[in-house]
This record gives structure tokens, sequence and C-alpha cells, in this order.
């Protein structure tokens, strides 16, 4: 315990009374009097200050001939010594102790803090302070430890002064909450010695301990003891309680908020099986913003995103909602992948210009067998062949969204049947201490050995990369498969294709190729007819509107057709009315209202594709 800055707070100690002291001494040297005591009587005006034969000045300490409660009349004479210690207590100057003067009882009685003192092996109660009394009720001296102070057992302090007492150093438990919600206390615990025989033994049996056979170490062990100081921070720990409870809300409200953003349930495109989780950072961690989506852009073709906003919070997890939208919004236009990140770089500098987001946008195509994809500060995409050999996707990769002033580009990785593709965040990869690059490499080396549906290849990763409940950054993984139809199963995926050369005899042969395939396909009658319909309508617009080379492309799924004719304008249709009048501009009309769906895009050569789709009759 360090006494000295306690001693301050003491009445009469000299700390305080040197302080009083230099303030008489400026009062004497501007010829003022001292006060006259508060309660004491009126000074005689006539009396004179006392001086003895000797001729030295009064000592300050003794009573003069003022009246007063036992106090001498400072009002006239001689003011005392400086260096003499002094206090003024009701305007009375009285000697003032030095510290060393105090008794260790008197110091630890007048603590705030609860203290008490036990000795010898068995931890005999010696001594607790007024403030311990008043805490915990009178204790009687001479009783162990445990029988003397139970709440030290309640507080689990016990095996504290042991260790104390074994190592000779302090020890300090921290927030200790007596049981049934009482106080908070921090408690240090520190060896001490006594002088003498410790309190309750008696000199004689000491003494005659020593001519024992190992009567010198319980000798010894009888004069140490631990000073036991409790200080009550049961505010305190209210306070950090109140402070967790409430950043435990809003990390729940992130959460939810997070979760509420994603994709309640993804999209299940017709040629891809995929799956995708999300696992918060541990409690100590601050929610992000990671974010993942599956959008189907018709025909067959299908957009994959996967992104991470540079913050922690509620704020992040909004960052992320807004992006995401955006996302959906602009897959819609059926844009290259490089020109949805730059309309996605805009957008981000003008939501929040303090946030920064990594994202990979891709777009797997069934008909080329292609994942085209592009990149911002994201990481790269896995791709694991059939055969199990896995391959990075090679650049291009732009700066985050939101720094502006960068054109993203494209690129092409192949997914034939049978590959497995992972888009995954930095949490998953990225460890204090280690290079990034490692944790790529290990994800890699996970999925080289990784089997099964894509729900299953997730948690296989996840673990592999030892993401758990307590990991200290978000995560987010998705993991899509091209499947390896055969048998009964690929008979429900065909593909057919038509050049068409232009000229008078194109929308003829355009109609018979469609009728042929369709009754190949055994679809029912009416379902047949409506291609052929659209077939025709679609190759008529291509002739009026576009430029060779021109093509048509039937696709069965096992749940749609699809009918795609593509040309060398890139000129994009539009739906528009039809005046009684006009010989023309019924023939997206038509196709939008005998289809299901149906849209157009540019072509990365070049171009245009416009198509549209039926969806197939249960069975």
């Amino acid at each position: 315990m360090n006494f000295t800055r306690w001693s301050a707070r003491f009445p009469g100690t000299q700390r305080r009374a040197a302080a009083r002291s230099e303030h008489a001494a400026a009062q004497a040297k501007r010829g003022e009097g001292a006060v006259p005591a508060a309660r004491g009587g009126r000074a005689d005006p006539g009396a004179e200050r006392s001086t003895p034969a000797d001729g030295r000045p009064a000592d300050p300490t003794v009573s003069g001939t003022g009246t007063g409660s036992g106090a001498g009349d400072c009002g006239t004479g001689t003011p005392p010594s400086p260096s003499t210690p002094t206090s003024r207590r009701t305007g009375v100057l009285t000697a003032a102790p030095s510290l060393d003067e105090l008794s260790a009882r008197e110091v630890l009685g007048r603590l705030p803090a609860l203290v008490a003192l036990v000795h010898g092996p068995e931890h005999r109660l010696a001594y607790v302070n007024d403030a311990y009394t008043a805490g915990f009720g009178a204790r009687a001296p001479g009783a162990p430890a445990h029988e003397a102070l139970p709440e030290l057992g309640e507080l689990g302090l016990l095996p504290l002064l042991d260790q104390v007492q074994r190592s000779g150093k302090s020890r300090t438990a921290k927030n200790r909450t007596a049981p049934g919600g009482g106080s908070s206390y921090t408690v240090t615990c520190t060896p001490v010695e006594f002088p003498e025989a410790a309190p309750g033994t008696e000199t004689g049996t000491t003494a005659e301990a020593g001519s024992g056979s190992g009567s010198g170490h319980e000798a010894e062990a009888h004069r140490t003891g631990v000073l036991i100081h409790l200080a009550d921070v049961t505010d305190h720990a209210e306070a950090v309680e109140r402070l967790r409870a409430s950043e435990r809300r809003q990390r729940e409200a992130a959460v939810t908020l997070q979760r509420s953003l994603l994709p309640q349930e993804l999209e299940q495109p017709d040629d891809l099986r995929v799956a995708a989780t999300y696992q918060p950072g541990g409690t100590e961690a601050a929610v992000g913003g990671d974010w993942y989506d599956v959008i189907t852009l018709g025909a067959g073709r299908t957009a994959l995103v996967i992104g991470d906003v540079m913050g922690r919070g509620v704020r992040a997890a909004a960052v992320m909602g807004q992006l995401r939208t955006a996302v959906r919004a602009y897959a819609r236009l059926d844009l290259p992948p490089h020109e949805v990140l730059q309309l996605l770089d805009g957008l981000a500098a003008e939501i929040d210009a303090s946030q920064i987001a990594t994202c990979v946008y891709a777009v797997h195509d069934p008909n080329e067998g292609l994942l085209a994809y592009a990149s911002a500060g994201h990481l790269p995409i896995l791709v694991r062949d059939e055969d199990g050999t896995v391959r990075r996707a090679a650049d291009p990769t732009g700066p985050p969204l939101g720094t502006g002033g960068w054109l993203h580009t494209s690129g092409t990785i192949a997914l034939g049947p049978g590959s497995t593709a992972v888009l995954y965040t930095d949490g998953l990869v990225e460890r204090r201490g280690e290079d990034i690059d490692e944790g790529v490499a290990a994800l890699e080396r996970a999925l080289s050995g990784a089997q099964g549906t894509p729900a299953v290849i997730c948690d296989r990763l996840m673990r592999a990369l030892g993401v758990d409940a307590d990991h200290d950054d978000d995560v987010a993984v998705m993991v899509l498969q091209q499947p390896a139809r055969t048998g009964s199963d690929a008979e429900l995926f065909h593909n057919a294709a038509l050049e068409l050369l232009g000229g008078i005899e194109a929308a003829p042969r355009a109609r018979a190729f469609a009728q042929g395939v369709l009754a190949s396909w055994r679809f029912p009658v009416e379902l047949c007819d409506l291609g052929v319909l659209a077939a025709s309508e679609l190759v008529a617009n291509s002739l009026q509107h576009g430029t060779p080379p021109m093509s048509l492309r039937l696709r069965r799924t096992d749940r749609r057709l699809i009918i795609e004719v593509t040309d060398g304008d890139d000129h994009l249709p539009r739906r528009r009315r039809a005046e009684p009048a006009d010989e023309t501009g019924r023939g997206i009309s038509i196709i939008a209202t005998i289809a299901s769906s149906w849209g157009s895009r540019r072509t990365p050569g070049g171009g245009k594709a416009v198509w549209c789709e039926f969806a197939l009759p249960d069975k």
C-alpha cells in the first residue's frame, strides 16, 4: 500500500500542516493577526504574551492566556518559525505529527477502502478496519480466514492468499463480484512481515518452537501475513456492464441489418448449383459490410457478385445494402462486368466518400462455358477443374470502388462441366502476421480436396481455414458448380443452333428449323407453336433492323425453353406502341405477350442478342 498519497487527507498531518504554516507566515509578514478560535472566548485586549525566563519564544503548542478549549491564543506575539510543522484548526496553530508518528492502525483505520490483515499459514484474522466492519460486519480476530472472513471465500480469494504467502509477491484480482449480485471489488493482497510474534500468538510459544526440528520455518511462517485491500468498484463494474450491453445491442442491430440486406434465398439458375454462407466476426469484432448475390439475367446467363465494404458497424452494413441494390439494378441492364463496376465506382463515391469497397462481378454463360468477370480490388476467383487442378483468375484487377479515376476491364476464365468456382472475402484468408498470399494458397489446397455439393464445400472451406464463432473478421463465401450431366439428366439439356445468311429465305428456314427441333424435344403442340412464332418474329426483327452475321439458337433446360437470335448491329430493340396504320413495330410486342420474359444485350465482339424464354410445364 502507498500510504503517502493518503496522508494529505488525514487531519493534523505534516503535508496539510505545511500548507497552512506557509499561509500563517504570509499573514504575519503583512502584520495581520490570527483569527480567534470560532468557539473560544473573546481575547483580553490588555493581556500580554508571556515569555519564559530564558528569553526563548514561547512554544506554540503550549496554551496561552486566551480562552478556548484548551488551546492557546495565537492572536499576538511572534509567529512560529516557518520550519516548524504547524496546523491551523479553528484559528489555533498546533504542532502536526509526522507520518512516522502515525501507527499502522491509525492509517488503516482511516482508509475508505476495506482492509483486513491475516497472519500465519492458516491466515488467521489479526485486524479489520472500520470500513470493512461497516461493509461486512464485526469480525473476531484469531479465527482462520475461511471462518472469520467467509466473504473472501465467496469472492474466490482464499487461493490467492496462499499464492501470496508462498511467493512473497503481491497479487491483484479485478472486479470480483459477490454471489447474489452484490458489490464488486478489486482486491490486492500484499505480503507483510511482523517485527515480533504474530498478533494473537504467545511469545513464549514462538520462542520454544525455535528449539524443535524445523521450528525456524514455522516461526517464520507465523511472522508473515497478508494485507487484504478491497476497493469497491461496483459503480465502475456497473458502468462497464452497461457499456458492454450497449455494445451488444449495437452489434445485434448491425448483424440483424446485415443479414436482412443479404439475399434470404439464393436464386438457383438452371445451369449452375450455387451456395453461399456468411459468418459475422466474433463478439469482440465489429460487424463488417460483406455481401454476395446471385442474379439471373435471362437466356441462361447468371450474374454472381461478392464484395466487402471497408468499414464496421451499422454504417458499413447500410452502405453494403445500397451497393447490393445498385448491383441488381445495373445487372438488369445486362452490361459487361467492367461496365457494371464502372457504374458502381461512381455510385460508391456518392454514397459515402469516406468508405470504399472491394467487389467482384462475374457473369456465367452456359453457351460459351466461360465465366466473364471484373474485379475492383478484390481477391482472385479460384476455379477447380474436374481433375482437381485449381486455377486462379488472372488480372485484370482495378482499385476498390469509390476511388474513381480508373477504367475497369473484364477478363474470362473457363468453367466447364464438373468445375467448381469459389468467390470469397478477405476474412476467409487474411490473418494477422501473415501475408495474404499465404492465405489464398491455403484456400487453394483446401479447395483441391473439397468434394460434395456447394453447401458442403462452403462448410469444409470455412473449417479448413479455421473460421469459427470467435473469428476476428466477417467472412462471406460463395461456391458455384457447373455440373457434368450424364444419362437421363443430360436429356433435359439440349442446344441447337442455325447460322442465317440473310435474304428472303432466312425466315422460312428459321421456322422450319425451330419446328423440327422443338418436335424432336417432344414439347407439347401448343409450346411448339409458340416457339416457332417467337423464332419467326425474332428473325424477322433481325432481318429488318440488324446486319449479318445472324444466327438462331434454341436451348432447353430442365425448366425452360430459350430462343435467342444474334446479329452484327448493336442497336438494342425496344418495345413500342404501334398505331393501327403501322405496318411494323409489333414484333417485340408479340414476343413480350407470348413469352415468359424477353430481353436484349450487346455481345462482346460487337452486335447484339435478343432472346425470349418459355417456362416448361411441370411434369
